[in-house]
C-alpha cells in the first residue's frame, strides 16, 4: 500500500503540465530562495551555538577581552543576519510564489476561455469553483509550505552531519537517525495517516461546492417543492462529516506535534550528554563547547517541525494538480498571423459556409452535412429550424469557437477559427441571455468598447431606448445592475446588450434567439428595436419562430443537416405550402 500510494502520487506530479513549466521559468528565482532559507536557519542556529560558547567563554573570566571578540562579532553578524535573511527570503518567496500562480491564474482562464463553448457540459460549475477558489492556493501553498521548507530543512540536516562527523562519525550516525525519525518518518507516518484524511476532507469540501451552487441555482424550485428543509438537513449533514474529518486531523497533528517536540528533547539530551563526555576540562577548557552545541539544536526546530504537516497535505496538492491537469490544454502563444493583419485593413465582403460537415463527437449525429451557406453585405438572413437542428452550430461555426469536422469557414477567405481574439471586430453576438455584472450601467455597456467615452455609451442606451428611463434614475447611469441584471426586466437586459454591441460597431451581427422567454408584446418592441438601429448591419437571425421574420431578406429552414427551403419572406409565403403552414401554426391560427 505504502509503495502504491507513493508511486501514484509520483506518477501524478511528474505528469504535471501545470507547475513544472512554471519552476523552469522562474528557477533562478528558486534556486535564490532556497539558498536564502538555508541560510536563514544556519544563521539561526550558529547564532545560538556561538551565543552559547560566548557565555561559557566569558563565565569563565578570560585573561584577554580579545580571547571573545570574534565570538561577539560572530554572534553580532549571525543576529543580523538572521533576521534580514529571513526577511528576504520571505520577500523572495512570496515573490516567486506569487509569479507563478499569476501565470497559471492567467493559464486556468485561458484554457476555460478556449474551451467555453463546451465548458459546462464538461465541468459542473462546483468542480470550477474549487479550482478558482481552492486549487490555485494548493499549488501556492504546496511551494510555500512543503516544498521549500522540506529541502532547505534537509540541506541543514545534511550539513549537520557533515559537521558533526568532523568530530564524532559514531554520534553523527546516531544524530543521523534520530532526525531521520523527524524529518523522514514522521512525514511519511503523517501521509499515510492524516493524508488520507485530509484528501477525505477535501473530496467532500468540494462535494460541498457541487450541493450549494446547485441549490443557489435551482433555489426557486427547492422553495416551490417545499423541500427547503430537506436540502437544509442534507447539506448539514454533509457539513457535519467534513467538521468530524477536521476534527480528526486535528487530533493527530496535536498528538504528532508532541511526539515531534519529544524527539528534540530527546535529541537535545544526548547532545547534552554527548558534548559533556566528549569535550571534558576544567569550567574553562574546552567546556565552553557544550553550551554551543546544546544551544544550537534549539533553531533546528524550527527547520524540521513543520516538515510532518506539511508532507500530510502532499495528498491534497495531488489531487488539485490532477484536477488542474483534466482541464483543456492551452494553446501556446503564437505570433500573430501575417494574413490577419491584411483582413485588418478591409471592409466585410463575404461570410461563406463551404461543405461544411460537423458533428459534436467523433461517432455522434451529424449535425451538418455537406452545409453551404454565402452572406453578403447588409443582408438580414433568419435561420430557422427544430430544438438540434443546427440553429446555433452555425452561429458558433461563424464565431469560430468551434471548428467543421470538414468544410470551411471564412470570412474574406480567412478561416474564422483562425481570427481568435479577432472576430470580435467582425461578428458581435446578442444571444438569450447576456450577462450583465453587478457595476454601473455605463461600466456594463462599456464592455462592448472600453474606449467609448461616457458621452458614447449615453448616445448608445438612448438608441435603444433606455437613456430617458435610466437618466431618470436616482443615480443615473451609475446605477448599479446588481447581479446579473437583477436591476432589470428581460427586455431591458436584452437593450442593454444592445447598446454593447452598437459600440463594439462591428460589420455582422448575429442574434442568437435574443427574444426567448419575454412576452409576445415585449418581443415585437426590442424587434422593432433591433432592426431598427442594426438596419445597416449584416444580420444573422437564430429564431425558433416566425414573429418579425418578415423584416428579414431571406429565410432559412435547416433540417436534418442540410437546408430544407430558403427563400424571402413573402416568397415563401406565396409559394411554399410548408412555410404556410409553419406561418399560420406560429399565429396560432
Amino acid at each position: 500500500m505504502f509503495k502504491t500510494r507513493f508511486a501514484a502520487m509520483r506518477a501524478t506530479f511528474k505528469q504535471d503540465t501545470w507547475v513544472k513549466p512554471f519552476m523552469a521559468k522562474y528557477r533562478q528565482l528558486l534556486y535564490l530562495v532556497l539558498f536564502l532559507g538555508f541560510m536563514t536557519l544556519f544563521c539561526g542556529s550558529a547564532l545560538m551555538f556561538t551565543s552559547g560558547y560566548l557565555i561559557s567563554k566569558s563565565a569563565s573570566q578570560p585573561e584577554n577581552i580579545m580571547l571573545v571578540y570574534i565570538p561577539i562579532v560572530l554572534t553580532r553578524a549571525f543576529g543580523i543576519g538572521r533576521p534580514a535573511f529571513r526577511y528576504v527570503e520571505r520577500l523572495t518567496s512570496h515573490n516567486w510564489v506569487l509569479k507563478m500562480t499569476s501565470d497559471m491564474r492567467v493559464k486556468l482562464y485561458r484554457a476555460m476561455e478556449q474551451d467555453a463553448v463546451f465548458f459546462k457540459g464538461k465541468y459542473k460549475t462546483g468542480d470550477i469553483l474549487a479550482v478558482l477558489a481552492e486549487d490555485i492556493d494548493h499549488i501556492q501553498n504546496l511551494y510555500l509550505r512543503t516544498i521549500f521548507p522540506t529541502l532547505i530543512s534537509w540541506g541543514i540536516y545534511f550539513v549537520v552531519i557533515v559537521l558533526l562527523g568532523f568530530f564524532s562519525i559514531p554520534f553523527a550516525l546516531l544524530m543521523l537517525l534520530m532526525l531521520a525519525v523527524v524529518a523522514i518518518l514522521m512525514p511519511l507516518f503523517s501521509i499515510l495517516i492524516n493524508g488520507a484524511r485530509m484528501y477525505q476532507q477535501k473530496t467532500a469540501r468540494n462535494g460541498l461546492y457541487d450541493k450549494l451552487t446547485d441549490a443557489v441555482l435551482g433555489v426557486g424550485d427547492w422553495l416551490f417543492s417545499g423541500r427547503k428543509s430537506d436540502f437544509i438537513a442534507s447539506y448539514e449533514a454533509s457539513e457535519a462529516a467534513v467538521r468530524e474529518d477536521d476534527a480528526a486531523i486535528k487530533r493527530f497533528n496535536r498528538t504528532r506535534d508532541f511526539l515531534v517536540q519529544l524527539c528534540f528533547g530527546a535529541i537535545t539530551i544526548v547532545v547534552l550528554f554527548w558534548t559533556s563526555a566528549v569535550f571534558k576540562g576544567d569550567h574553562g577548557g574546552a567546556a565552553n563547547w557544550i553550551g554551543a552545541f546544546t544551544l544550537a539544536i534549539f533553531p533546528l526546530i524550527d527547520a524540521f517541525a513543520p516538515i510532518p504537516e506539511a508532507a500530510s497535505e502532499l495528498t491534497i496538492y495531488e489531487d488539485s494538480v490532477k484536477r488542474m491537469n483534466a482541464l483543456p490544454a492551452v494553446e501556446a502563444a503564437t505570433e500573430e498571423n501575417p494574413e490577419l493583419d491584411v483582413l485588418k485593413n478591409q471592409a466585410f465582403q463575404e461570410l461563406t459556409l463551404e461543405d461544411v460537415t460537423f458533428s459534436y463527437q467523433p461517432d455522434g449525429k451529424v449535425v451538418l452535412k455537406q452545409f453551404n451557406l454565402t452572406i453578403s453585405p447588409g443582408e438580414k438572413l433568419a435561420i430557422l429550424g427544430k430544438s438540434g437542428a443546427g440553429k446555433s452550430t452555425i452561429g458558433k461555426l461563424i464565431r469560430g469557437d468551434i471548428s467543421p469536422n470538414q468544410g470551411t469557414v471564412l470570412l474574406n477567405g480567412v478561416p474564422t477559427n483562425a481570427l481568435k481574439d479577432q472576430i470580435a471586430n467582425w461578428v458581435g453576438v446578442m444571444n438569450q441571455s447576456p450577462y450583465l455584472f453587478n457595476t454601473s450601467v455605463l461600466n456594463n455597456v462599456r464592455l462592448g468598447n472600453i474606449h467609448a467615452t461616457d458621452e458614447e455609451v449615453k448616445a448608445a442606451l438612448y438608441q435603444v431606448g433606455l437613456g430617458e428611463m435610466i437618466e431618470k434614475l436616482p443615480a443615473g447611469f451609475d446605477t448599479m445592475v446588481e447581479e446579473a441584471g437583477g436591476r432589470f426586466s428581460g427586455g431591458e437586459r436584452q437593450r442593454l446588450a444592445l447598446a454593447r454591441i452598437l459600440l463594439q460597431n462591428t460589420p455582422i451581427v448575429l442574434l442568437d434567439e435574443p427574444t426567448v422567454g419575454l412576452d409576445p408584446i415585449t418581443e415585437q418592441t426590442l424587434l422593432d428595436t433591433l432592426f431598427e438601429v442594426l438596419k445597416d448591419k449584416t444580420i444573422i437571425w437564430i429564431t425558433h419562430h416566425l414573429q418579425g421574420v418578415d423584416q428579414m431578406n431571406q429565410v432559412l429552414f435547416i433540417e436534418d443537416g442540410g437546408i430544407e427551403m430558403t427563400g424571402s419572406p413573402s416568397e415563401l409565403l406565396a409559394n411554399n405550402a410548408r412555410y404556410q403552414m409553419l406561418y399560420r401554426l406560429d399565429r396560432g391560427e
